[in-house]
């Protein structure tokens, strides 16, 4: 397993942006296909977007594309979300998650073995 710290998230109006971050620690990270969910109280952990090992593909819930960006530094440890013309729908705690073996990008939460704790992401209308 590995060690995710996710950062980056706060309070922001309805239009705005935010990067979130998840540094990772533990296993090798290059190696290691991301992801990011979130879940909004009252509601199940639904995926966001998610990165292969490479970082040559990426996948994107229907509700963010075009609007979130999913990358990777693996000379950082790191995994970014960069979030644009956020909403009020958007709001949400936001979790990083990886899992070994290379492949991806991966949509399904099971598929991943590791979690972060999570970075809060309010949106007011």
């Amino acid at each position: 397993q590995v060690r995710l710290v996710e950062s980056g998230g706060g309070l922001v109006q309805a239009g705005g942006s935010l990067r979130l971050s998840c540094a990772a620690s533990g296993r090798t990270f290059s190696s290691s296909p991301m992801g990011w969910f979130r879940q909004a109280p009252g509601k199940e952990r639904e995926f966001v977007a998610s990165i292969s090992w490479s970082g040559g593909s990426t996948a994107y819930a229907d509700s963010v594309k075009a609007r979130f960006t999913i990358s990777r530094d693996n000379t950082k440890n790191t995994v970014y979300l960069q979030m644009n013309s956020l909403k009020p729908d958007d709001t949400a705690r936001y979790y990083c998650a990886a899992r070994g073996g290379h492949g991806g990008p991966y949509r399904v939460a099971n598929s991943y073995d590791s979690w972060g704790q999570g970075t809060q992401v309010t949106v007011s209308s």
